[in-house]
């Protein structure tokens, strides 16, 4: 029986092919060669570690890394453009380890007659232990060239035997110049751009600043924006003003991520500007936190840690007031309880500083287990029976409130321990706030065992 001829598939459209008016500016306006790419000259500047590797076609598996609008999507099509690969895009969410195989056969068919196949996975973080295992095998083998691209890091995310044969190269975000360029080329573009629209509803210079701003170094933003704005402005019948573009951005979100990098990055930031007694430092970051849709609560909970762990004794206020602005956000709730948080921030940077409780609890707990079977002293046991008394427990022991300076000199160490003190005590204060009173007292006290215990 004769075979049943295959219908004929129409041709499809190349990558990069520019779209029809109808499509969002961003999609129109993506670049269809690497010189068009706008930013990431680190990479893709001639001489650069990736622009060469792409042009010689000694290009392997990669991972793009970067925050979102910096063209990783991008990137990847003109790579696969450049090495005169087939570009075929995997959903981390919605494909499957049964797509993955389709597309690992299909790679193996086209690999037998010369030609290569270029997998582009966007969000990979989001690729699950099966997708990553079902891949991993054909990566290594070379017969399909992953591109990677997510805005999470890589060492947390994805799985570290696929990491470890891919390159990573980070992106970053445009520059204020970048995306000034992006909307000049958008303005005049009379293909794929907005020149008509631009040129009977001009954008005015302080209009393109505020789009830029708003847009935080993301060029789909940028461009997103901007198509809103001039719609708003037709609309109306007159240019692009700032009060247009301000009413086209809407809301300008916060970059941020609970669960992601930024979530570390963030907060590290922010215990590092308390620390450093930096107040515009430490409000801005809680701001970028609380904006963000960080759980306040779980601010206060580091603020209480970085009132014992870096104030300690230099002043013991920290805690209570730390405490109380969590009860007051407990009772309160946002926003107005965010104030008390914020009245917190600027105690705890502007309070002195020491982690000396912090070092000495560290010490002491390192001392505790090396010697987790050390004795009481006895003079320091309580005797509540007769035999206890017998045995010695208690005997010796000077109740200190019996002397006029309320302090007796004797040892409530075990003699393991306090064998080994040469290293000196476990808590010595700083010099700075409270803890210089209590280093007078320390003073006092060692003044009266030297005065009780003469050395020879």
């Amino acid at each position: 029986m004769a075979r049943a001829a295959r219908p004929k598939v129409a041709p499809q459209p190349s990558i990069l092919t520019p779209l029809a008016g109808s499509a969002p500016l961003a999609a129109r306006m993506r670049p269809r060669t690497l010189d068009e790419v706008v930013g990431q000259r680190h990479l893709l500047a001639p001489g650069k570690a990736l622009r060469v590797a792409i042009e010689t076609g000694d290009l392997g598996s990669i991972l793009l890394w970067g925050p979102p609008g910096t063209g990783k999507t991008t990137i990847a099509r003109t790579i696969a453009h450049h090495v005169r690969g087939e570009f075929v895009p995997i959903s981390a969410v919605t494909d499957g380890v049964a797509r993955i195989r389709e597309v690992v056969a299909d790679a193996e068919r086209r690999r037998a007659l010369g030609a290569r196949t270029i997998a582009f996975v966007d969000e990979i973080h989001r690729f699950n232990r099966a997708q990553q295992d079902a891949l991993l095998p054909h990566v290594e083998a070379g017969t399909v060239t992953l591109i990677g691209a997510t805005t999470e890091n890589p060492s947390f995310e994805i799985n570290g035997a696929l990491l470890s044969r891919m390159r990573v190269f980070v992106l970053e975000s445009l520059s204020p110049d970048d995306l000034q360029l992006l909307i000049e080329r958008a303005l005049t573009d009379a293909e794929r751009g907005l020149k008509a629209e631009g040129e009977r509803n001009p954008v005015e210079t302080d209009a393109k600043a505020l789009i830029v701003e708003h847009a935080d170094g993301d060029a789909r933003r940028t461009l997103t924006v901007l198509e809103a704005a001039i719609s708003l402005a037709q609309s109306r019948g007159g240019p692009v003003t700032v009060d247009v573009a301000r009413e086209a951005a809407q809301l300008r979100v916060a970059r941020y991520d609970k669960q992601g990098e930024e979530h570390f990055n963030l907060i590290s930031a922010y215990h590092k500007a308390l620390r450093g007694s930096d107040v515009d430092g430490s409000l801005y970051w809680l701001a970028r936190m609380l904006q963000g849709g960080e759980d306040p609560l779980y601010v206060l909970r580091r603020m209480v840690r970085f009132a014992t762990e870096d104030i300690g004794l230099a002043d013991p206020q920290a805690l209570t007031v730390t405490i109380a602005a969590r009860e007051a956000y407990q009772h309160l709730g946002s926003p107005e309880g965010e104030l008390a948080i914020a009245e917190a921030c600027v105690y705890l940077a502007t309070a002195p500083k020491s982690n000396r409780v912090y070092m000495a609890w560290k010490a002491a707990s390192a001392a505790a287990a090396e010697t987790p079977a050390a004795p009481v002293p006895l003079h320091i046991r309580n005797a509540p029976t007769a035999l206890m008394k017998e045995l010695g427990y208690g005997e010796g022991y000077q109740y200190a409130h019996n002397v006029p300076e309320a302090y007796t000199p004797q040892e409530y160490l075990p003699d393991e321990i306090r064998g080994a003190r040469g290293r000196g005590p476990f808590y010595e204060p700083s010099a700075f706030g409270f803890e210089k009173d209590v280093a007078k007292r320390l003073a006092w006290w060692a003044g009266l065992r030297a005065r009780a215990n003469p050395q020879p």
